[in-house]
């Protein structure tokens, strides 16, 4: 879905889609334009999408969890081409101060009192019957060569 198709949608169906208000989409938004023309004022190929459609493809990433070949064919791009706009898009607002998370000292010095919700998500070993070898090799047949 690109970025034309989405800015026409009321607030609250904007941020039920992309996961972000759109007061953030915008700021975010500012933020990449910056990078974007930093990181092309050394010279480079002019990009195939928009900046808006390169953070809507990050937030469908993010938000869907669909894979990257999906992404890529609802774009226009190639799987790969997906990959390295999402990372880019995905490391420039984490290194941008505004979006960054503080590290574990500044959360120690901080009076602040925080709420952990910790989640046991560990793998168990489907039990199944163990397999009989007279059932699941075949037995030769003596007659064929």
């Amino acid at each position: 879905m690109k970025y034309n198709s989405v800015r026409i949608l009321k607030d609250e169906a904007f941020r039920r889609l992309t996961g972000v208000k759109r007061p953030i989409f915008e700021k975010m938004i500012g933020i990449l334009k910056e990078a974007h023309i930093k990181k092309k004022s050394k010279g480079g190929r002019k990009n195939t999408l928009s900046i808006e459609d390169m953070l809507l493809m990050s937030l469908e990433y993010l938000r869907e969890y669909r894979t990257y070949f999906h992404i890529s064919q609802g774009y226009g791009l190639s799987e790969s081409a997906a990959y390295k706009t999402i990372r880019w898009v995905e490391d420039t607002l984490v290194k941008h101060p505004d979006f960054s998370l503080p590290g574990r000292k500044a959360l120690l010095k901080s009076d602040m009192e925080y709420e952990v919700v910790l989640i046991d998500a560990t793998e168990t070993p489907i039990e199944r019957p163990k397999k009989d070898k007279s059932i699941s090799t075949p037995a030769r047949r003596r007659d064929i060569p």
